[in-house]
């Protein structure tokens, strides 16, 4: 009899992580998978537009095309703006200095600004270049006499300049200093990588958080779906007789109803929308298959010698079913869960779009959708659905693609495939 060593003894796990790499198909489907993880998680780092919601918008630029250029004004805000960490950057992006207009032309005469905006050529707009440099006091201060034609905190005496700081403290500068600075960083030529949203916003960036929007959800609803459908499944398999009978009947009820409508009647019934209800309201939609499944693979393994063992012991049936039967299962569940995500990425696009998931401004790829097919596709403007249907499709897509590539690789009978 030939003596095994260790190395040549496989477990099951090599077997099935053997036929999953050899899927192709599965593995363009987790290349995918992971980069939009790697998206989500960057956040604001690689966001050309990092403020918070990426809302850094201008009306005057709406349903611009790709590659479009625009030199833009910027205005410095007259409060102070609180700095985050990094890591409130990455995850919740940080609040702009400035505010924004994109403008065709501009000249500094004294001190101010003459401008036109984008598209509006034959009007002349005016500001003063202190206001849009720095942050002056607003209250009544004693500590300077205000310019009277302006009504700012500041005084003018030939080149030189005196004004008070949001602070009320008291700075002297010059007419050349203020103007090197204004054009150090009041001016920015960008270019809109994806082109404009209908409300002037920077469609790259959109698209990007919305990567974060439909993992974020997908991720919390097959959590709550997998905790509901596993511990229900589990205590009708195991126990039968009245509480498999309710648990089935419960299961029946709500397989009966369209999952979209379910949805729906749930975020009704929450009597609010947002974030927080998409995340419940999908969860709540998508437990009955993982409960299904594991309650039929339960009720085969229950009669194993090993829970017979169990139960002999003396050991409780919660700690039957959690410890030693639960993880013989997880292969199956695993692919619930893949099959769940791309399925809650869907109901949270048909939700965005009817309304009743992501509130604006907050951007979602389903409320992109329903904003580009609102907007009757005028001005080229086909680009603002095709876009996020695009990521909706491949990001599904990859998620059924890895589902059945695990169904595969966890299928002893598959082995003659690979």
């Amino acid at each position: 009899m030939t003596k095994l060593e260790k190395k040549d003894i496989k477990t099951p796990s090599y077997y099935v992580r053997g036929r999953l790499l050899k899927n192709k198909p599965a593995m363009f489907g987790l290349i995918v998978i992971v980069f939009a993880h790697l998206v989500a998680f960057l956040g604001y780092l690689i966001m050309p537009d990092s403020t918070p919601n990426a809302d850094d918008r201008s009306p005057h630029i709406k349903k611009k095309s790709p590659g479009f250029e625009v030199l833009l004004l910027k205005t410095i805000k007259q409060r102070d703006i609180a700095k985050v960490n990094f890591i409130e950057y990455i995850f919740f992006g940080q609040e702009s200095e400035y505010k924004i207009e994109p403008i065709s032309w501009y000249e500094i005469k004294d001190y101010t600004i003459y401008y036109t905006i984008y598209g509006r050529d034959k009007e002349v707009l005016t500001q003063p270049l202190v206001n849009s440099v720095e942050k002056l006091y607003s209250g009544f201060s004693l500590k300077i006499k205000p310019d009277t034609a302006s009504g700012y905190n500041y005084e003018i005496n030939g080149d030189q300049i005196q004004y008070l700081d949001l602070k009320e403290e008291l700075h002297l500068t010059t007419r050349t200093e203020l103007i090197k600075e204004f054009e150090e960083k009041n001016l920015e030529k960008r270019t809109y990588l994806l082109g404009t949203s209908i409300d002037g916003r920077d469609f790259l960036s959109m698209l990007l958080f919305g990567t974060k929007i439909s993992l974020s959800i997908g991720f919390i609803s097959v959590i709550i779906s997998l905790i509901l459908g596993v511990s229900l499944g589990a205590l009708a398999g195991f126990f039968g007789g009245w509480i498999d009978n309710a648990i089935m009947w419960l299961m029946t009820v709500v397989w009966s109803i369209p999952s979209i409508m379910l949805v729906i009647a749930i975020s009704l019934a929450l009597q609010s929308k947002g974030i927080w209800v998409a995340f419940v309201a999908v969860g709540l939609t998508m437990w009955v298959e993982a409960a299904r499944v594991v309650r039929g693979q339960i009720m085969s393994i229950k009669e194993k010698l090993y829970v017979e063992a169990a139960k002999a012991l003396g050991i409780g049936n919660l700690r039957i079913i959690f410890v030693h039967i639960l993880p013989n299962v997880i292969g199956p569940i695993i692919v619930i869960a893949t099959a769940n995500f791309a399925t809650a990425i869907l109901v949270e696009a048909g939700l965005s779009f009817l309304g009743l998931g992501v509130q604006p401004p907050m951007p979602s790829w389903g409320k992109m959708v329903f904003e580009g097919y609102n907007s009757n596709w005028e001005s080229d403007g086909g680009y603002l659905v095709f876009m996020p249907s695009l990521f909706i499709c491949l990001l599904v897509f990859a998620f059924n693609l890895f589902g059945n590539g695990l169904r595969d690789a966890y299928d002893p009978q598959s082995s003659n495939k690979w």
